[in-house]
């Protein structure tokens, strides 16, 4: 079993960069696909990136995400990273990261979350 911890949240203006990161303990994260979601007050959790470093699969990112974020990991630290640049006001959200065996959009698929960070594009 792994528990998972976000941070690096913050309030941040348009156009700003931010990384997040999720620190991994109890299991390394080479075992599982890791996601990254995010919710919007009043919207349903929402699928933003999600990688998996067993085979050679590409970085699975959402239509908003492609060519403004990233995912990267660092195995010595067992934490992996979400990258965000040129952010927008619409980013605004509660950012989740995720552990799962398989590497999916959905939600129901991951099986372990952290407890969420905050981030909050000033216009």
């Amino acid at each position: 079993q792994v528990q998972l911890a976000e941070s690096g949240g913050g309030l941040v203006q348009a156009g700003a960069s931010l990384t997040l990161s999720c620190a991994a303990s109890g299991r390394t994260i080479t075992d599982y696909a890791m996601g990254w979601f995010r919710q919007a007050p009043g919207k349903e959790r929402e699928f933003v990136a999600a990688k998996q470093w067993s085979g050679q699969y590409p970085t699975y990112l959402s239509e908003s995400a492609k060519g403004r974020f990233s995912v990267s990991r660092d195995i010595g630290k067992n934490t992996v990273y979400l990258q965000m640049n040129s952010l927008k006001p619409e980013d605004t959200a509660i950012y989740y990261c995720a552990a799962s065996t398989v590497m999916a959009a959905t939600p129901s698929t991951y099986d372990y979350w952290g407890q969420g960070t905050q981030v909050t594009v000033s216009s």
